[in-house]
């Protein structure tokens, strides 16, 4: 997917609404996750990502800094989020608990 030409996010859009259920791309287009929830609001909520599993069963939550990641809309108008991190990296992140 060419995520150049997507719509990026203003910062008063960083919201719980606007992110729930957004998918995280990381190198190489990966599908590497999708947001739960947020701790916070705007560039300085921590972004709460379901990494791994299947069908959302066995993810781990994980916790990234809203800084580490690039929200925007595709030409549908869905909500997405690239990534430098790897699935691997998140994956040996420690495990979220609310």
């Amino acid at each position: 997917m060419d995520h150049s030409n997507h719509t990026r996010l203003a910062p008063d859009e960083l919201t719980q609404h606007n992110l729930e259920g957004a998918t995280i791309y990381g190198q190489d287009d990966e599908n590497i996750g999708k947001v739960s929830h947020l701790h916070g609001v705007g560039s300085t909520a921590e972004v709460i990502v379901d990494v791994g599993g299947f069908l959302g069963i066995g993810a781990k939550p994980v916790a990234l800094p809203m800084s580490a990641l690039d929200f925007m809309r595709d030409e549908g108008h869905s909500v997405h989020a690239t990534t430098t991190w790897s699935k691997d990296r998140l994956k040996d992140l420690s495990e979220h608990k609310d």
